[in-house]
């Protein structure tokens, strides 16, 4: 990235076309929002001809058809397949100061980026590889003493510096995928990894096309799901399938500080957290996009502040908790999710009390992976 600024800004789909074995360097490009819904008509012709049969056929025999559906569907498609044919992916120089880093994620609406080391000319590869939001909550949990006391390591530090100290603590590979790798292994690998976002990488030049993430991935079979079979399955309630996180409920109080929140999502690895009231009862969700917030209102500083003030002083003010319960339909929390376009619902019983988290994980495991009897989500809440 020859005179490129640490930040660099590239469309996907262009990135795939290269064949250069070092990475080119990165033009300037407009800009788009991510994850829109623009698909060339050729895409959905395609899925269209592959038909209904194409989801069904080769079943085990006596077994219901049902089951298998997204599963093939998901066999059947690629990870080219699912990345937009316009978006945006945030690149970092590794020279760049981690704080400025973290502004820039806020400012682009991204929760992680790529690392460019412009030493070597090329992509930070093993054994990390990205900078996510979790850099950002390790950083203020590790170093953070009192309001009193500025954190040195996040003004000071560049990305390369926290990568060094990040190393001595981490056993953490790049884990990545090819375009041509099918959306199940994808599926497959995130849920292993117990992560969530992979890069989707040209093996030609190098280059990262994507981060595709399970978001992304269930919008992909939302938006042609009208196009195969819809399972029986979908309307049994969500308490008959069991689908979800229902055994220690991480939660946070609302009276508890910031730093209590940061605690819970470092040592139980959880990405939300139902805040809740003396009663018991769920008031809101903080999760760990949330924390990105604070470098973009600067009070990273004040760690002190309780739950309820965090809440209170958020830029982009939701209504209520996105909830569901035990008698609502597979398929209709299915619609809310990807409409809402969020990674989980709480699910409360009907004085809203925290009963279960249902996310997106969940939702791939029960509908892709189990039905290929791979069971990969136990014990972890998203």
């Amino acid at each position: 990235m020859p005179g490129a600024s640490p930040v660099g800004l590239v469309s996907q789909r262009q990135t795939f076309c290269s064949s250069s074995s070092a990475m080119e360097p990165l033009a300037e490009v407009p800009l788009f929002e991510m994850d829109q819904d623009e698909y060339e008509e050729e895409d959905v012709l395609a899925v269209r001809s592959r038909g209904a049969s194409s989801y069904t056929h080769g079943l085990p025999a006596g077994s219901d058809p049902d089951t298998f559906i997204y599963m093939n569907f998901m066999k059947s498609h690629c990870c080219y397949d699912a990345i937009p044919t316009s978006s945006k992916l945030v690149i970092f120089d590794t020279t760049l100061q981690v704080k400025k880093a973290f502004f820039a994620l806020v400012a682009n609406g991204v929760r992680a980026a790529p690392l460019w080391d412009n030493k070597l000319k090329c992509f930070v590869g093993e054994p990390y590889c990205m900078l996510t939001i979790t850099d950002f909550i390790n950083i203020l949990h590790r170093y953070y003493k009192s309001p009193l006391v500025q954190i040195y390591e996040l003004e000071e530090h560049k990305i390369e510096t926290w990568r060094e100290i990040y190393l001595e603590y981490s056993i953490n590979r790049l884990i990545s995928i090819t375009p041509d790798a099918s959306l199940f292994d994808a599926i497959y690998s995130l849920l292993k990894n117990k992560i969530h976002r992979l890069p989707v990488i040209d093996p030609a030049s190098g280059n990262v096309l994507h981060i595709l993430t399970h978001k992304r991935i269930l919008k992909f079979l939302h938006i042609f799901g009208s196009m195969i079979p819809k399972p029986r399955f979908l309307q049994k309630r969500i308490c008959e399938v069991e689908i979800g996180t229902f055994k220690q409920i991480a939660t946070v109080q609302e009276s508890a500080s910031v730093y209590d929140a940061l605690t819970v999502f470092v040592e139980r690895r959880v990405s939300a957290l139902p805040v809740v009231n003396e009663q018991g009862k769920v008031v809101a969700l903080y999760s760990r996009f949330d924390v990105i917030n604070l470098a973009a209102q600067k009070n990273y500083n004040n760690l002190n502040m309780t739950m309820r003030e965090a809440i209170a002083s958020r830029a982009c003010w939701m209504e209520g908790v996105l909830k569901c319960y035990p008698h609502e339909t597979l398929e209709t929390i299915i619609d809310r999710i990807a409409k809402a376009e969020v990674h989980r619902l709480v699910l409360v019983d009907s004085e809203d009390v925290v009963r279960g988290i249902v996310s997106l994980s969940d939702l791939l495991q029960a509908l892709v992976l189990t039905p290929a009897d791979i069971y990969e989500r136990s014990c972890f809440q998203d």
